[in-house]
C-alpha cells in the first residue's frame, strides 16, 4: 500500500525510474541525494526514508550496486556517490510490515556488496600505474569504507556479518599502506561502536583477524600500519580476557619485547607498544621450554591458518557471481512487472484511442454525406439514417431476446430433440420390421429420389435468383451514389459525362427514344400541344439518331 501525502519529488523520480531505460537508473537515482539532505525535522526525514523505501528506490540503488561496475554510467563516482545514498537512506529507517525483509536480507545484502566494492577498488587501486589515478581511486575507497560505518553505526547488528565475512579479511590482508590503514582504521571505529561482536563471531575467523593484525605489527615497516595494529590489538585485549588469553598463548610477546627494545622511547607507538607488552607479559607468568615450543608451534599455525586463507579467499569471485546472480534475478522479476502493468496500460490507452478515431472518422463521414446530398435531401436522408439506426438497434435487441429466450427454453429443446430422436428411432424400427413388398419398397424409392431431385433443382434456380438480385440491387446502388456525387451541368467538365453512361444497350436505347420524344414535343406549335399526352413511341430514322447521340445524349453509351 503506497502512502499518503508523498513527497511530489519522490513520485517524479520513481515514475522516471521506472519510465527510464537500465543504462540511466544509476544516474537518476543521484538525485536522492537532493531530497535526503535537504533540512528537515527528524519526523519529516523519517517519513522521506519511508516514502522513498516504499517506492523501491533503496532497493533500486541496491540492484545497481550489485551490477557490473564497469556497466556503469559515470564509473565509481557514481558507485561512490550511490552508497552515501544507499547508507543514508538505510539509516533510520523505520519500514513498517516490511520489517522482516529489511532486517534480513535487505541490510545484510547491503553491507556484503559494500565490502565486494571495496575489493573491487583494491584490486584497480594496485593495478592502476598512473599517481592521480591512484589518488581517485582512494578517494572512492574511503567513501565506501564511511558509508559502510555509516550503516553498521544505524544498524549494530550488522557488525558481526560483517567481522565474519571474508570479504572483509581479504581488505585486511592487503600489503598496500593506504588500502590497511583505512581497513584497520575502520575496524577500530566498529570495534569502539560494539566490541562484544568479536567473541560472537566463529573461533577460526577471530584467530585469523588476531594473526593477521599479529602479522602486520611484526613484518610490515610502515609506521602507521604498526601504530594502528597495536591500537587494535591494545583495545581487543583490554575489552575482553578471552582474547588476552588467546594473545598470550600466540608466543608473540617475544618479538614485541625484541621490537619495543628497538623502537625510541618516548613515542607514542612505543608507549602504545610498551602497555601490550605489559598485557601480554605479567609477572606472574613464567615462561618454559614447552610454553615456548608451544608459542613456536602457535606461530607457525599463524602463518599457515593465514597462508591458507588467503588460498581459500581468491575462490571468493564465484560468491560473488552467485550473489549477483540472485539480485539480477529479483531485478529481472520487478521489471517484468513493471513493464506488464505499463503495457495494460498502453493497451486500454490503445483501445480508448481507436474508440475515439472510429468515432470521429463516423462522424467526418457523415458530414460528408451531408455535403454531397442536396439541401432539399437533406431531411429525407436523415429520416432514413433514422430509421436504419432503428432497425440497428431492433435487430440488437431482437437478438438479445431470442437469445435470452433461447437460453430459457434449452431445457424444453432438448427435450423435444431428444423426443423426436426416439420417435425417429421407433419409426424406423417399426418401418423396416414391417414386411414390405418389392413393388412398394420401389415406388417409395422413386419418389423420394423424384422429390430430392426436384428439390436440388428448386435450389438452383433459387441460388441463381438470388444472385442476380444482388447484382441488380449492387449496381442500382452504385448508380445512386454516382448520381448523389454528379456536379451539376455547369460545372461538368471533360470526360465526367461518360462515367453516367449505361453499360445496357435496351436502356440506352430506351433513353435515346424517350430524349427525342421529348425533343420533338418541345420543337411542336403549342396549339398542337393542347389537350395531348406525349407518344410513348416515336419513328425516327436511324441516321438522324446516330447524328444526334453524340450532342444531346448523356444517358446512354455511344453506339459502336
Amino acid at each position: 500500500m503506497k502512502p499518503t501525502g508523498t513527497d511530489p519529488r519522490i513520485l517524479s523520480l520513481a515514475a522516471e525510474v521506472a519510465k527510464s531505460p537500465e543504462q540511466n537508473v544509476p544516474v537518476i537515482l543521484l538525485k536522492l541525494k537532493e531530497i535526503i539532505n535537504t533540512p528537515l525535522g527528524s519526523s519529516e526525514l523519517k517519513k522521506v526514508k519511508q516514502d522513498i523505501y516504499c517506492y523501491d528506490l533503496v532497493q533500486y540503488c541496491l540492484l545497481v550496486l550489485s551490477q557490473d561496475c564497469s556497466r556503469i554510467q559515470g564509473g565509481w563516482t557514481t558507485i561512490s556517490q550511490l552508497t552515501q545514498i544507499l547508507s543514508h537512506c538505510c539509516v533510520g529507517l523505520e519500514p513498517g510490515e516490511d520489517a522482516e525483509e529489511f532486517y534480513k536480507e535487505l541490510l545484510p545484502s547491503a553491507a556484503e556488496i559494500f565490502l565486494v566494492l571495496g575489493r573491487q577498488l583494491q584490486t584497480c587501486f594496485i593495478n592502476a600505474t598512473k599517481g592521480e589515478e591512484k589518488g581517485e581511486l582512494l578517494h572512492f575507497f574511503q567513501i565506501v569504507t564511511d558509508s559502510l560505518f555509516w550503516l553498521l553505526g544505524g544498524h549494530v547488528q550488522l557488525i558481526q556479518n560483517v567481522l565474519q565475512s571474508d570479504h572483509f579479511l581479504h581488505l585486511m590482508q592487503t600489503d598496500n599502506i593506504q588500502i590497511g590503514s583505512t581497513v584497520m582504521s575502520l575496524l577500530q571505529n566498529i570495534l569502539q561502536i560494539n566490541s562484544g561482536d568479536l567473541l560472537k563471531i566463529g573461533e577460526k575467523t577471530l584467530h585469523s583477524i588476531l594473526d593477521e593484525l599479529i602479522f602486520k605489527l611484526l613484518s610490515t615497516p610502515s609506521p602507521v600500519i604498526r601504530s594502528s595494529a597495536t591500537k587494535l590489538l591494545l583495545l581487543m585485549a583490554e575489552s575482553h580476557q578471552e582474547i588476552l588469553i588467546l594473545l598470550r598463548l600466540s608466543s608473540c610477546h617475544k618479538e614485541l619485547r625484541n621490537l619495543l627494545n628497538k623502537q625510541e622511547s618516548g613515542t607514542e607507538f612505543s608507549q602504545e607498544l610498551r602497555e601490550l607488552v605489559g598485557l601480554l607479559s605479567p609477572k606472574v607468568y613464567q615462561e618454559t621450554e614447552e610454553q615456548k615450543l608451544h608459542q613456536a608451534a602457535c606461530l607457525i599455525q599463524a602463518y599457515w591458518k593465514g597462508f591458507q586463507t588467503r588460498k581459500r579467499l581468491k575462490k571468493l569471485p564465484s560468491a560473488v557471481v552467485a550473489l549477483q546472480r540472485s539480485f539480477r534475478s529479483k531485478r529481472a522479476k520487478m521489471l517484468l512487472k513493471v513493464n506488464r502493468q505499463k503495457e495494460e496500460e498502453d493497451l486500454k490507452l490503445r483501445s480508448k484511442l481507436q474508440r475515439q478515431r472510429a468515432m470521429r472518422l463516423s462522424r467526418e463521414l457523415r458530414l460528408n454525406m451531408l455535403e454531397i446530398v442536396h439541401p432539399g435531401q437533406v431531411e429525407k436522408f436523415n429520416k432514413e439514417l433514422e430509421e436504419k439506426s432503428a432497425i440497428i438497434i431492433q435487430k440488437h435487441w431482437r437478438g438479445y431476446r431470442e437469445r435470452k429466450n433461447f437460453r430459457q427454453q434449452r431445457p424444453s429443446l432438448r427435450e423435444y430433440k431428444a423426443a423426436v430422436i426416439l420417435q425417429r428411432a421407433v419409426s424406423l424400427t417399426f418401418l423396416y420390421g414391417s414386411q414390405m413388398s418389392d413393388v412398394a419398397s420401389r415406388e417409395l424409392h422413386a419418389q423420394a429420389q423424384e422429390r430430392l431431385q426436384h428439390y436440388f433443382m428448386g435450389r438452383v434456380v433459387e441460388e441463381r435468383s438470388q444472385q442476380h438480385r444482388e447484382a441488380l440491387m449492387a449496381q442500382i446502388s452504385t448508380s445512386i451514389e454516382q448520381l448523389m456525387k454528379a456536379p451539376n451541368l455547369k460545372e461538368a467538365e471533360g470526360k465526367e459525362p461518360e462515367h453516367f453512361l449505361s453499360r445496357s444497350g435496351p436502356v440506352a436505347a430506351k433513353a435515346k427514344q424517350a430524349h427525342f420524344n421529348t425533343l420533338k414535343h418541345i420543337q411542336a406549335p403549342w396549339w398542337k400541344k393542347l389537350g395531348e399526352e406525349l407518344e410513348n413511341e416515336i419513328d425516327i430514322q436511324q441516321d438522324e439518331l446516330s447524328i444526334e447521340l453524340g450532342a444531346l445524349f448523356t444517358g446512354g453509351t455511344k453506339p459502336p
